[in-house]
């Protein structure tokens, strides 16, 4: 049996009957690959490309020191939730200039996680009223990297303009217990949501 991260082939049980669609999602160099490694029961899929001198001025690298690849295309991840059902993981890319992907990628999603850097809190305002413009239902997951500072829920609401009922979540994307928290917390969002709107 192949173990979460392998390189080993793993494949879906013939019992699977059907699949749904979470994007993950934020500006470029937030942890979104990271993020869909940690969760995928798989090898993921990645379309990750080295930087060139292309990208000079294009793409702001202060503050990552060490990075050297961008996703051009889309990250991939897949869960077996029961035997009966998937879920899929799609990460997006992060720069504007990829941004004619998410069309395809957002097709039938159940929601998305956005997540976000707090040192770097202007650069998620494009992606979170991207996710707004296309009615796509998401949750605010701050990447805790080791020089965050922490912030009240209500300054991190007021900061990113957050209507009350988007959850701010928290999590280290390397960290795969704290990346299923996100994910586990964000689908019980969704389903509460799924039951309010079909209450009479």
């Amino acid at each position: 049996m192949a173990s979460a991260n392998s390189a080993e082939p793993s494949y879906l049980p013939s019992t699977v009957q059907g699949a749904v669609k979470v994007l993950v999602t934020g500006p470029f160099g937030v942890g979104k690959t990271t993020l869909v490694g940690s969760l995928s029961e798989i090898a993921p899929l990645r379309t990750e490309e080295t930087m060139t001198a292309a990208g000079v001025g294009i793409d702001d690298l202060t503050g990552r020191t060490g990075k050297t690849t961008t996703t051009v295309a889309l990250d991939f991840g897949r869960i077996t939730l029961n035997p009966q059902l998937a879920l899929y993981l799609f990460g997006t890319p992060g720069q504007q200039r990829f941004w004619p992907l998410w069309e395809d990628l957002s097709r039938g999603a159940l929601g998305a996680i956005a997540l976000v850097d707090t040192r770097r809190i202007g650069e998620s305002f494009d992606v979170l009223g991207q996710l707004e413009e296309q009615g796509i239902p998401f949750a605010v997951a701050v990447n805790v990297f080791p020089d965050t500072v922490r912030h009240s829920e209500q300054e991190l609401r007021d900061a990113l303009d957050l209507l009350p009922d988007v959850p701010i979540l928290h999590c280290d994307a390397r960290d795969r217990q704290a990346a299923y928290d996100v994910l586990i917390d964000f689908v019980a969002h969704l389903h509460a949501t799924a039951v309010l709107e079909l209450q009479p």
